[in-house]
């Protein structure tokens, strides 16, 4: 979402001088289902837009945008997944995209999105990125998160939950 606005009835980039970085396996994914009514609403207002702009740029799932901007593969919710890793002057963050969406799922990583397209895939996912980010100093910013949406990652006993 936000890649497009809608201008007099028709969706246009919302940012028509950017380049819009868009994973290839990803992409393959989502046109792969565009038969799918709610597949194709998505691609109508959020994808297609810029693809037609010559917007996009491909990428892999570990693609380097800069030194301090990476792409980490965070597969389960979709085949391609990724999520944003910023690290800069000793600090660290991590933009998690669709991998978590709810904060219930740090405490419960079993706990998946009907939206998830492999859910063992997702959940396996989120262990192993809950186990990395515990009790570093990592701030990790949820992409759906309602209300505080970033925080650290801490044990809570045989769980996780997110700490100021």
């Amino acid at each position: 979402g936000w890649n497009t606005m809608l201008v007099e009835g028709r969706w246009v980039p919302t940012f028509p001088n950017a380049r819009y970085l868009m994973g290839r396996i990803e992409f393959a994914h989502w046109t792969s289902q565009h038969e799918r009514e709610d597949m194709s609403a998505v691609l109508g207002d959020s994808v297609t837009p810029v693809w037609e702009a010559g917007l996009v740029d491909f990428v892999e799932t570990d693609h380097r945008v800069c030194n301090e901007v990476n792409l980490v593969p965070t597969l389960g919710h979709t085949p391609g997944h990724v999520s944003a890793r910023i690290a800069s002057q000793g600090e660290e963050a991590l933009i998690t995209g669709d991998f978590m969406h709810h904060p219930c799922q740090i405490a419960h990583p079993e706990w998946s999105s009907t939206a998830d397209s492999d859910p063992a895939e997702a959940r396996l996912t989120r262990e192993r990125s809950l186990t990395r980010l515990a009790d570093n100093p990592i701030l990790v910013i949820g992409t759906h998160f309602a209300g505080r949406t970033a925080g650290h990652v801490v044990r809570d006993g045989d769980a996780y939950r997110l700490a100021e």
